[in-house]
């Protein structure tokens, strides 16, 4: 009986104290944005117009898996998500000494591309050395392509080449991200789980010859010139630094320019509540 009545009295003073720390929280509530929680709920209520199809590409030596929150976020709103392995990247089969040239890297995404039905137009939004990619797609399927984001991306034009090769001569060059490299320039403002999960997935990859990129990055400004693209600019990147995305943008014009002020060069991971928001703008204003 004693033990029922103390029970009952723990209950009542349980009840007392969430009360008064309802109360309290009440007046001390952040304003909206000011918190992680917020934001996740202002834009998970934020309400679609129209589902999209968006194509993720990921930089070198990662994989498809860096895509995984910025997934989840955009099919939890019901969009499609497409995020391919490049060849010899995450787990794709194809052994990195097969691999010939800078097409035979972009195969799958080709692939992907191909596969498309022809009233399927998509958001192509690529990362790092994926901005290579993109291009490449935007030369070969303009007509499948709404809009193109670069985020922090390689972003060729019709009159420039970018050279990602470090060697002087024509031969590709395999490279990998250290474990140090992985933490001071492409993770360094990440979630640390984020850097332990590079450390366990990351791949050597290779930089292709300028020759290669010559001969097979050869854009038009007919198919290539008539997608729409935008930029986001990361100013914490410390692997493209901040100078050489808007050298990028001043040399090859895009249609808008759009900013993520605290984001180091792996944004997916990063910050994926901005970058969500930024690609969702873009998907509802320029998709036809």
């Amino acid at each position: 009986m004693r033990l029922s009545l103390l029970l009952l009295a723990l209950k009542g003073c349980c009840r007392q104290v969430l009360w008064w720390f309802h109360v309290l929280l009440q007046k001390t509530t952040l304003k909206p944005r000011e918190t992680k929680e917020s934001y996740v709920k202002l834009e998970m209520k934020r309400k679609v117009k129209k589902k999209h199809h968006f194509v993720l590409v990921h930089g070198a030596c990662h994989g498809g898996w860096c895509w995984f929150e910025l997934a989840t976020l955009l099919r939890s709103k019901g969009h499609r998500v497409t995020a391919p392995d490049l060849a010899a990247s995450g787990i794709n089969l194809k052994p990195l000494e097969e691999i010939r040239s800078i097409s035979d890297y972009f195969q799958p995404l080709m692939e992907v591309m191909a596969s498309l039905p022809s009233d399927d137009k998509v958001i192509l939004v690529g990362h790092s050395m994926g901005g290579l990619g993109v291009a490449a797609a935007m030369e070969v399927f303009a007509h499948k392509i709404s809009a193109a984001v670069f985020a922090s991306a390689l972003m060729p034009g019709p009159n420039t080449v970018i050279s990602v090769s470090q060697e002087t001569d024509d031969t590709p060059n395999v490279v990998s991200f250290g474990p140090e490299e992985l933490a001071t320039k492409l993770y360094q403002l990440s979630p640390r789980q984020a850097l332990t999960l590079a450390e366990l997935l990351v791949r050597p990859t290779i930089m292709y010859s300028e020759t290669d990129l010559l001969e097979k990055m050869a854009l038009t400004t007919k198919k290539y010139g008539s997608v729409s693209r935008v930029f986001i600019v990361l100013h914490q990147d410390k692997m493209i630094v901040e100078s050489e995305q808007r050298e990028m943008i001043e040399i090859n014009p895009v249609k808008e320019v759009m900013e993520i002020k605290d984001s180091d060069h792996m944004v997916m991971l990063c910050k994926p509540l901005q970058l969500f928001t930024c690609i969702l703008d873009v998907a509802e204003r320029y998709s036809n």
